[in-house]
């Protein structure tokens, strides 16, 4: 069997779909399907089910799809070993953040990630905790910004900083007269939340008493439940006057909707929080290019 068979079975495995799975490696069909019968007749065994529009990898094939996950992974690693030790920094950075993370983040991090590594490409990605995490474990990407806790097989984490939750209200709602705000009271009112899907969402619904069940009643009275897809959005929607949002700090800026619009309030003590971490592969073939992400967080 040949390394470029074993990329053929897992694009097959992952599109269900000889046309598509040849387009996803730039052969033609024929190509694609000889090869995936030619490593079948190798190994003696099965590893699909072919209907007439969709392609499943039997339960042997599941597992051998997943061990040619492995092999390609390692063989990756064994090319950016060869490039490190030509030039650790001279080759590609693949960095991911979750959406609630990457808007804040990456603007200052690339900036000075440029400085420390001139000779450094960068690839960033924004996207939702599970999506990041298959992607870091596959190899897709090197690195990812989450919030923890983030538990995975062969991933270490450095957590990198906390950050507090805020209350992000208009100018004239009745709760700015408060220096701080409690928790359990945001049930009270129309909190807009991220959509489902979004980890910060969870960790708003855990911090506030109530707030999940609260939710859950409007829904049951048929009341319209606004949710954002980005923290962004969540700004705009409370500038627009649907309601209040909890957002983290970093997201916290109201100056740009100008004067008398829009208030920030911190929460009472303890005041609600999240962990952001780095996390990477305890085999990744590249540390000082880990050090120089973590270096380049650092205040300048």
């Amino acid at each position: 069997m040949t390394l470029t068979e074993l990329r053929y079975l897992v694009a097959l495995a992952e599109s269900g779909h000889f046309r598509k799975a040849a387009e996803q490696c730039s052969v033609s069909q024929p190509t694609l399907s000889i090869a995936i019968k030619k490593l079948e007749a190798e190994l003696g065994v099965c590893l699909f089910e072919r209907a007439r529009h969709k392609v499943a990898a039997t339960p042997t094939g599941e597992l051998i799809v997943e061990q040619a996950r492995t092999v390609l992974r390692e063989t990756q690693n064994l090319r950016l070993l060869a490039e490190q030790g030509k030039d650790p920094m001279g080759s590609m950075l693949s960095v991911g953040a979750i959406y609630t993370v990457g808007p804040y983040l990456f603007p200052r991090l690339v900036g000075h990630l440029q400085q420390l590594a001139p000779n450094m490409p960068l690839f960033i990605e924004e996207s939702y905790t599970a999506s990041l995490r298959v992607k870091l474990s596959n190899g897709e990407l090197d690195a990812i910004f989450v919030a923890l806790p983030f538990t995975e097989t062969d991933i270490v984490t450095r957590t990198l900083f906390d950050e507090s939750f805020v209350v992000l209200l208009p100018q004239d709602h009745p709760l700015t007269e408060h220096s701080h705000i409690n928790a359990s009271s945001l049930a009270e009112h129309s909190v807009l939340l991220m959509g489902e899907g979004h980890c910060f969402r969870d960790q708003v619904l855990e911090a506030c008493p109530g707030l999940q069940r609260a939710i859950r009643e409007k829904y049951a009275q048929g009341h319209t439940v606004v949710e954002g897809g980005s923290l962004e959005t969540l700004k705009h929607m409370v500038a627009s006057g649907l309601g209040i949002t909890v957002l983290p700090e970093s997201a916290a800026n109201e100056a740009i909707y100008g004067n008398n619009v829009l208030a920030v309030r911190p929460f009472e003590s303890p005041a609600p929080c999240r962990s952001i971490a780095l996390a990477w592969r305890v085999s990744y073939p590249r540390p000082e290019a880990i050090d120089i992400l973590i270096d380049a967080l650092r205040p300048q």
